[in-house]
């Protein structure tokens, strides 16, 4: 959606010239709202405005949530096409799957999507030459598993809660199981298909496993709180691959910040409305992954820390 705002008339000798300047415009749209997801959307926004753009003058943002229904999303994503935005910003897999269904020409900047190349919206990590282009949260496996062995060095069995219809969450659920069995490590992994089922699924955990591992599974992330009750109640250390779960009760997490993940995509969303086009742009990673420890958490959950691990951590709340 285009528009001009102003026009700057100079006076010379010969008649008025006018120069007009425009209103760029962004919509984003995202599954759920949850903090993880929510820190995306105001890093894309404090990017915008830190490169230049001022809100209501000559940048407009409509943001718009699906409540974590995908029926919702491919509503938003026919919406926003209909205003002919010049960027529309997708965070998370099925918002982001449900505007590339319904547009080849509007710039899409996908963010915080754990495999975009399995999720069909980009082929490999090459500039795509569509109108596709993105950051996503992917992690290595490995470091996460050498993660957990960290917290809870004797673990034998991993939970890990999960929604079957998100593609994120099923990729990492392979991968983790592969990987873990490489260590003689079994997983025990539940599926949960509505937020409602998260506190159920929880339950058959019980006396499984030695820890709970939870990624940014819209769902899981969403009733965060009952896996914390319920890591509290049975004593059970609650780990996570976002930092953002230690504020809301987790024992230890590995990640990145997804502030830093809205601030990436916000610099590509920046180089797009400067006249880039998204196909020339390669998908990127998120970058710097920290450690952050909760202390209070892993006294309610049974966890001991040992003073290396706690000392090599980014940040300790809890003490």
């Amino acid at each position: 959606m285009k528009r001009f705002f102003l026009f700057s008339c100079l006076m010379l000798i010969t008649p008025f010239v006018c120069i007009a300047n425009t209103v760029k415009s962004v919509a984003i749209t995202a599954i759920v709202e949850h903090p993880s997801l929510d820190q995306i959307r105001d890093g894309v926004k404090d990017e915008l405005t830190s490169s230049g753009y001022i809100l209501n003058e000559n940048l407009t943002v409509k943001y718009k949530s699906a409540q974590g229904s995908s029926a919702t999303a491919a509503q938003i994503a026919r919406q926003f096409i209909a205003d002919k935005p010049d960027v529309i910003v997708a965070i998370a897999t099925p918002s982001a799957q449900a505007t590339a269904a319904v547009t080849k020409q509007i710039p899409l900047v996908f963010a915080g999507i754990t495999d975009p190349i399995a999720a069909k919206l980009v082929k490999n990590w090459e500039p795509t030459n569509t109108n596709i282009t993105g950051v996503s949260d992917f992690q290595e496996i490995g470091p996460q598993i050498d993660f957990m062995k960290k917290i809870v060095p004797n673990v034998k069995s991993v939970g890990y809660i999960y929604s079957p219809s998100e593609i994120n969450s099923t990729v990492v659920m392979k991968n983790l199981k592969a990987q873990l069995a490489e260590q003689n490590i079994s997983l025990v992994a539940v599926p949960a298909q509505r937020t409602a089922d998260i506190s159920t699924a929880a339950n058959s955990l019980k006396g499984k496993v030695d820890l709970i591992y939870t990624t940014t599974d819209n769902n899981v992330v969403s009733a965060y709180e009952s896996l914390v009750k319920f890591a509290n109640e049975n004593k059970i250390p609650l780990l996570a691959s976002f930092p953002d779960a230690i504020e809301r009760g987790a024992v230890a997490a590995y990640g990145m910040s997804y502030y830093d993940v809205g601030r990436q995509s916000g610099k590509l969303v920046v180089r797009i409305l400067n006249g880039e086009k998204p196909g020339s742009i390669a998908p990127e990673i998120g970058q710097a992954l920290r450690l952050v420890i909760n202390i209070e958490a892993a006294k309610k959950q049974g966890a001991t820390l040992s003073p290396e691990v706690i000392q090599s951590a980014y940040k300790v709340i809890g003490e």
